[in-house]
């Protein structure tokens, strides 16, 4: 295998590695009941946290989990796509590979909680689709930004 080929199979390895992850997550033993029994001993033990309170934070530690689980999602695709459809004349971003990375993203974000509203400790919710989707978003506008911003490398003859 050429090394062009196993840089393009390690991409798509780990964006789909990803999507497994966020099945996972999608099932009854990550739902808020369970990651709760596991939290709150720990929050309570550490810093005192009252129910009252951790109910709250819990809420927050877990729409974080949606943001960062389909942030990194966004960007292993837009590495697989820029990987997979070679465009000469945009070596280092181009719209096509975010637009394709962010769609599939909605539609995994879109699936999954379809997926949720089949499980009786879960919730599907069309905020979180709206959640994640907006994560892939900043994702694919941060990609821009710093492939945009970064400077080219300047090769010098004779070096």
């Amino acid at each position: 295998m050429t090394p062009d080929r196993k840089q393009l199979v390690k991409t798509w390895v780990a964006a789909l590695l990803w999507i497994g992850l966020i099945a996972i997550e999608s099932t009854d033993w990550l739902s808020a009941e369970h990651t709760s029994r596991i939290l709150y001993p720990l929050l309570h033990f550490l810093i005192g946290l009252d129910p009252a309170a951790f109910a709250v934070v819990h809420h927050y530690i877990r729409k974080c989990g949606h943001f960062v689980g389909y942030f990194t999602l966004s960007f292993f695709l837009f590495r697989a796509w820029r990987a997979t459809l070679h465009l000469p004349w945009a070596p280092r971003w181009a719209l096509r590979w975010a637009a394709i990375a962010f769609f599939m993203s909605a539609l995994v974000a879109s699936l999954d909680e379809w997926h949720q509203t089949f499980i009786p400790s879960r919730t599907g919710a069309i905020s979180d689709v709206m959640l994640d989707s907006f994560a892939a978003l900043t994702a694919q506008v941060l990609i821009f930004l710093y492939l945009s911003w970064k400077p080219r490398r300047v090769t010098v003859a004779g070096d």
